[in-house]
């Protein structure tokens, strides 16, 4: 009986064994299962990844290859319109005989040789290069809004250096603008695809230095009679109108240089100081030291080994434009008797012939050419200061001129208003100069001053000459942001030595735009404020200091300054230049130019010259300093091409 149960315990654990056999194999499979989904999902993943990297890294080198189609199609219009550059071209000769046709022929090369896809990658032509991504790229035409296919590129104008049209002979440069609009079609491997467009304005400037005959100094956006090469560098900036030195300019690596028009200089040589007594002397327009690299644009194209300009020998036309408003009718001094017999004071007292330490004088008369007595009668250029003044200038009401002239305890007021009017019953067709002293009784002198021309000794216009036998203490408009020069006004303030400028010295209505507005950059004309006001800032004898004191509507300092004047310190043998005597000037803007004998310090954080265009057509402020440059245009200079982009649009879509 007890072995019987024994056999049966034993049959049953075996069964139970056998039982448990079939969960280990489905654990197995499970995780077989489990194993093999976790597989698939990574070969997934990086399937994914792969066609992910693949679309990306092919559609980057379909942009980057459309990228290069728009350089390259940029290129091949600046080739193709350079290349029609005429030979010998001069004033008289223009440098492209028909500009449209060029643009015509151009735009038939592009769509020629690149409106199918072409290799964005060659090695002398010789096709893709080896190991290079492939990529391919075309030029395709925009539309307008009627569907119409718009030109790789148009002829818009050529206009002067003064921003006028074109007409011969030229006297400073010719520049022509063509418009472009330029889309180019990337593809890479794949399917993929990208489109971009770029569409702005090409330019074209070819340089002349200069006109024939007699030019005024006021031509010159910036002129420096004494610069040796590698002795100073050049201040970085954008440097506005044709720009001479009888030196050699000398560049650095602190900043960047922009030249809009001609640069000019005597030496056949620019210097690059890459500092540490590293400075080179090359024609070439751009250097390079190890890894840095000096790269001024001339945007103006650039003339080197050119003649020496000759300076003015000595202020005398100045002076005596007071007199005679002639102002080259004598190559002598003035002398006291030339004053004793031209000027009077407010009491009609002539110029000592002895000599005068102080006062106000002008040029008028009260006889007539048969010795009868008539009003007092404008007869000059100008006003003569005599002994070291303040002088401020400021317009009143649409013609009047003011001057306020300070000597010590006397400040002498003279108003010079061209208008024609009728003062007391009297009339003076011809305007009124009205002198007073100290709020005294008024002079009222029928006329104002002229400038005649000295060939035909026939008047030219209302134009005035301040001459200060002295120094020049404090030149400044009534406060900043005032305008102190009336419209029409043509003047020109010559010191017989030191001229301080102490605020702003501003025109009524600007002629050229202070800053960029829009695609219209700065120091663009404005024609509907040119009423042809000028002013004119010389010293043959001295320095133009700036010594700014002038507060804002605040009553706070805030070191802004700006003079609209072509401004001269500059004499045969001269040292003068614009100085900085003062307090720091953090944004100094002038309107017109800067001519010296040599460059000195303005301290000043932001300078902002922009040339006056109009000075560049051989009109300028009145009795000005020029120079004589001979018959003849003087060879030309180097046609510099420029793009200007206006637009660039990425129009490849993102999915």
């Amino acid at each position: 009986m007890q072995r019987h149960n024994v056999r049966f315990l034993k049959s049953g654990r075996r069964r139970s064994a056998s039982q448990q056999r079939g969960v280990a194999l489905i654990t197995t499979l499970l995780l077989l299962m489990l194993m093999s989904g976790l597989a698939l999902a990574m070969a997934w993943s990086t399937r994914s990844d792969l066609l992910i990297n693949g679309y990306y890294r092919s559609f980057r080198g379909s942009f980057y290859a459309a990228d290069s189609g728009l350089n390259i199609g940029r290129q091949e219009l600046q080739n193709q319109v350079m290349k029609d550059i005429v030979l010998g071209w001069n004033g008289n000769v223009a440098p492209l005989t028909n500009p449209t046709t060029t643009a015509s022929n151009a735009n038939t090369y592009l769509q020629n040789n690149y409106m199918s896809y072409s290799s964005s990658t060659t090695i002398n032509g010789s096709g893709q290069a080896a190991k290079s991504w492939p990529a391919k790229y075309k030029l395709v035409q925009d539309v307008d809004l009627s569907g119409n296919p718009i030109p790789f590129v148009q002829y818009v104008s050529c206009t002067m250096g003064n921003g006028l049209p074109c007409t011969s002979p030229v006297t400073s440069s010719y520049k022509y603008q063509f418009n472009y609009d330029i889309v180019a079609v990337g593809q890479s491997r794949g399917g993929e695809a990208a489109t971009i467009q770029d569409h702005g304005s090409f330019f074209v400037t070819a340089p002349l230095t200069s006109a024939p005959g007699n030019t005024s100094f006021a031509a010159w956006g910036m002129f420096i009679d004494k610069f040796d090469i590698c002795s100073g560098t050049l201040v970085p900036g954008t440097i506005t109108g044709p720009t001479f030195t009888n030196g050699a300019w000398t560049f650095g690596t602190s900043g960047n240089y922009t030249f809009t028009d001609p640069v000019g200089s005597v030496s056949s040589n620019f210097g690059y100081n890459f500092g540490a007594n590293n400075c080179d002397q090359t024609s070439a327009p751009s250097d390079k030291s190890g890894n840095t690299a000096i790269t001024p644009k001339f945007n103006g194209g650039y003339n080197l080994n050119q003649s020496k300009i000759n300076l003015p020998q000595n202020d005398y036309n100045q002076e005596r434009a007071v007199l005679d408003g002639i102002g080259q009718s004598g190559n002598n001094p003035v002398n006291s008797s030339d004053l004793h017999n031209n000027v009077r004071d407010v009491s009609g007292a002539a110029y000592p012939s002895g000599g005068a330490s102080s006062g106000v004088f002008l040029p008028y008369t009260t006889t007539d050419a048969l010795g009868n007595t008539i009003p007092p009668t404008f007869k000059g250029g100008g006003i003569y200061v005599e002994g070291a003044a303040n002088v401020t200038l400021s317009p009143s009401g649409t013609a009047a001129q003011v001057y306020t002239i300070t000597q010590g305890s006397t400040t002498t007021t003279v108003t010079v208003d061209p208008t024609p009017t009728t003062i007391a019953g009297v009339s003076y067709p011809k305007g009124t100069t009205i002198m007073s002293v100290n709020g005294g009784a008024p002079l009222t002198v029928s006329g104002v001053p002229t400038q005649i021309d000295p060939t035909t000794l026939n008047p030219t216009g209302y134009a005035t000459m301040l001459y200060v036998n002295g120094k020049i203490n404090s030149l400044s408009g009534p406060g900043e942001g005032m305008p102190a020069i009336q419209d029409h006004t043509n003047l020109t303030i010559t010191g017989a030595s030191d001229v301080t400028i102490t605020g702003d010295v501003t025109y009524k209505q600007p002629p050229v735009t202070l800053t960029a507005v829009g695609t219209t950059p700065m120091d663009t004309l404005i024609p509907a404020n040119d009423t042809r006001q000028a002013l004119g800032i010389f010293t043959a004898k001295g320095n133009v200091i700036l010594n700014d004191t002038q507060t804002n509507s605040s009553g706070k300092f805030d070191g802004l300054l700006e003079i609209d004047a072509s401004m001269a310190a500059i004499s045969n043998n001269g040292t003068g230049g614009l100085v900085n005597n003062g307090a720091q000037v953090n944004q100094l803007t002038i309107v017109g130019g800067r001519i010296q004998n040599t460059i000195q310090n303005i301290n000043t954080v932001t300078r902002n010259v922009l040339f006056d265009k109009r000075f560049s057509s051989g009109w300028g402020p009145a009795w000005f300093p020029s120079t004589s440059l001979g018959s003849g245009v003087i060879t030309p200079g180097n046609p510099v091409p420029s793009f200007s982009r206006l637009q660039w649009v990425n129009h490849t879509p993102f999915d």
